[in-house]
């Protein structure tokens, strides 16, 4: 694949630019986001609520993908890490009313921690968006 079957977008967070990341990128049929935490620019949203924190997260998710074109109907799998495993219902609750409707795979996990100890949860996904002309 050469590097100009690869397109990626930036979604501006500063992390993105002092890791040398981007937020998503699209390779063949495949478009993956990079893991995603509820922060916009330098605000962290739903502090201390992981329902919140989860619904931000995916929706900024959402909108990278938006930038090939694609919607949540083309999202084939979501991966969702927690800071607690007490959180379990609450970003349960959160993804299946952003994905009942397409039900992806997806994998939940607990981790040791975030970069920032407000951040109680960061999603990635992934999205086919078919035969892609090259």
């Amino acid at each position: 694949m050469t590097s100009e079957a690869v397109r990626r977008v930036q979604s501006g967070s500063p992390w993105e630019e002092s890791f040398g990341f981007a937020r998503a990128v699209a390779a063949g049929d495949r478009v993956i986001v990079a893991g995603t935490t509820a922060f916009k620019g330098d605000m962290l949203y739903g502090e201390g609520d992981p329902y919140e924190q989860t619904k931000v997260a995916f929706g900024t998710a959402v909108e990278a993908i938006a930038e090939f074109g694609l919607g949540i109907e083309s999202v084939i799998r979501t991966r969702v890490c927690l800071a607690h495993s007490r959180d379990v219902d609450a970003v349960g609750r959160a993804h299946k009313e952003l994905f009942d409707s397409v039900r992806p795979v997806t994998t939940l996990l607990v981790v040791q921690g975030f970069i920032d100890s407000r951040v109680l949860v960061s999603v990635e996904v992934e999205a086919y968006r078919g035969a892609v002309d090259s």
